[in-house]
């Protein structure tokens, strides 16, 4: 029974593999923007606060990150004074936003187009868990359509549909060894469709409170599989299901003076919907381990907390400058660990800096990423190859990123 051991989530600079950086001003704030959420990012932030747009606003960006994820094996194993290291290291993630709010009407519309998950990582052959994880790739785009209404005491609802298209990619080893050559593959592509809504009330000048959700997403993605295993190759169409998970988002922004705006998030995302899944392989290979049609993924992933904290100062000449701190929360457990998530407690720091003039606006940030050693023991291959190789994800895995984030606007 083969039972690939686990869903890519390296390359993001969240819990799981969610992006959240979606926009260069709000990244350098930490994340911290559902309460402010006064650009046409909004639409993914918190899709009520584009009612505070006047006109057509344009706004479009590009978040690139350099990952350098490690893994160092347990003390005792042939290669434990090796420390290895993902390939693919670079990556980038463009952002479209559009709104639109005629003059004196209280009703705002947007279209935004972005990647809420993605990325890819690779590890070498000769780590110790070949067995378990090799590959993994996912690209996820969101089309995003929103409506807002801005009622009577300053308050704001919006909302809208989401319509996903994801394609993914994963891969691990039969046996420990390279020789002779072997592998598993699976790839499938698929949509779905979900929702987001939004609300954000401003009591006081001083105070704004907002809140986000975005609705669970399932996708059914077809593909198939491809193996080589003693020298003989197969291939089968295969289907593999997974929901995407639930997000909430709730802030509150304080701004002393209308130089200053303080603001705190907490971020909640149920990976529980991560719990298990099926590969189903319509023309099974008779020819490796692979030759049953269904094979049950465990995942067991956990529902897990973001925190973040931002604060921007705002000039006289229109210019501004933001630094923020993000607390991201491990959200996959020991128990089936898989290094291709490789997820720890993750520490992010940002600072930027940018111009909002009447028409044209820009802003560009600067994040660093870092997570502390995690050391994981007792680890349970999920997958036949894994158990029957001796391999599982067991090791020390550290995390450090370098993100560039960059956002320009026009209002016409």
């Amino acid at each position: 029974m083969l039972v690939i051991s686990g869903i890519w989530a390296g390359k993001a600079s969240a819990n799981g593999f969610r992006l959240p950086d979606q926009d260069a001003f709000a990244t350098a704030r930490g994340e911290a923007f559902v309460a402010t959420a006064d650009n046409p990012s909004a639409i993914y932030y918190n899709p009520a606060g584009i009612t505070q747009l006047e006109g057509n606003n344009l706004r479009g960006g590009l978040y690139g990150i350099y990952l350098d994820q490690s893994y160092r094996p347990p003390d005792g194993m042939d290669n434990s004074g090796n420390t290895y290291h993902n390939s693919d290291n670079l990556a980038a993630v463009p952002q479209l936003f559009y709104t639109y709010t005629p003059k004196d009407f209280p009703v705002s519309f947007g279209l935004g187009g972005y990647a809420p998950y993605g990325g890819k990582l690779s590890w070498p052959q000769d780590t110790g868990f070949r067995a378990v994880a090799l590959d993994g790739s996912l690209t996820y785009l969101t089309i995003n359509p929103v409506v807002a209404v801005k009622l009577p005491f300053n308050f704001s609802i919006g909302g809208g549909v989401m319509v996903n298209h994801v394609d993914m990619r994963l891969e691990q080893g039969f046996i420990g060894s390279i020789s002779p050559p072997n592998y598993f593959r699976f790839a499938g592509k698929g949509w779905s469709v979900g929702y987001n809504l939004g609300a954000r009330w401003q009591p006081m000048e001083e105070i704004s409170f907002g809140a986000t959700f975005r609705s669970p997403a399932k996708v059914k993605m077809d593909g198939h599989t491809e193996s080589l295993y003693n020298q003989a190759s197969g291939q089968s169409s295969a289907q593999m299901d997974l929901t995407f998970p639930m997000n909430v988002v709730g802030g509150v922004s304080y701004r002393p003076t209308p130089k200053w705006n303080i603001e705190f998030d907490a971020d909640y995302t149920d990976w529980n919907s991560f719990s298990s899944t099926t590969i189903h392989q319509v023309h099974p290979p008779s020819t490796s381990p692979a030759n049953h049609s269904d094979y049950p993924v465990m995942l067991d992933w956990q529902a897990s907390w973001m925190y973040e904290l931002g604060v921007t100062r705002y000039f006289d000449n229109r210019w501004h400058a933001s630094a923020g701190f993000a607390y991201n929360q491990n959200s996959v457990p020991n128990a089936y660990y898989t290094p291709l998530a490789a997820d720890m407690d993750r520490y992010f720091f940002s600072a930027g800096t940018g111009y909002k003039g009447k028409h044209f606006n820009f802003d560009i940030a600067y994040q660093f990423g870092y997570g502390p050693t995690h050391t994981v023991t007792g680890s349970q291959p999920s997958s036949t190859p894994g158990q029957i190789s001796g391999q599982n994800g067991d090791g020390n895995y550290d995390f450090i990123s370098h993100a560039m984030s960059v956002s320009v606007g026009w209002r016409f």
